[in-house]
């Protein structure tokens, strides 16, 4: 389990089910996302979350903070549902890093310090050995981005999609893609 001086990042627990849902349904949270989620698919996220682990050894981490046990939300790895091909590989075929945390969590350092864990643990040798880890957003989303950058992940516009889920024309549609490999120390 990875864990960081003021986070624990560990498995789910049925007592996260409510604040995870109270995450979801914050529509500034879910800024970028077609739409907020309501309680049965938070419900849902977590069982496929879990599924995840079980099947790839990896998933996206629940984030606790180690002073008063809170769960901010997470950051993991997982595979993308995504059916685009981006640098020549369906992209579902990649492992994904991301993040959600409450909003009160924000400014704080706080994705950055988990997502730097897991990243070094996914990439390194000892750890999950991967190649390469991918993270994407909607365009406009400026503050992933900008972690993203902050994790030393990098982009190549060849590789921006339009979000086959979202219709022309929706303001999330239009994708940016970074990654981050091995050779490149990210």
């Amino acid at each position: 389990m990875p864990t960081t001086d003021r986070l624990l990042l560990r498995r789910w627990r049925d007592a996260d089910r409510e604040p995870f849902a109270a995450l979801n349904a914050d529509p500034v949270v879910m800024e970028f996302f077609p739409s907020t989620r309501t309680r049965a698919e938070s419900d849902a996220m977590i069982d496929r979350i879990e599924q995840g682990f079980d099947a790839d050894g990896f998933g996206l981490w629940a984030v606790e903070r180690r002073a008063d046990h809170q769960l901010l939300g997470f950051v993991g790895l997982s595979r993308p549902s995504v059916d685009v091909v981006v640098g020549g590989r369906p992209l579902a075929d990649q492992v994904e890093i991301g993040w959600r945390l409450r909003r009160d969590a924000w400014g704080q350092g706080l994705a950055t310090e988990a997502a730097r864990e897991v990243l070094r643990t996914a990439l390194d040798p000892d750890g999950l050995d991967l190649p390469e880890v991918v993270s994407f957003t909607a365009a406009t989303n400026l503050r992933s981005r900008a972690l993203m950058e902050r994790l030393g992940l990098t982009r190549d516009p060849a590789d921006d999609f339009e979000h086959p889920a979202l219709p022309p024309g929706h303001r999330l549609r239009p994708h940016v893609l970074y990654r981050a490999t091995r050779a490149s120390g990210a």
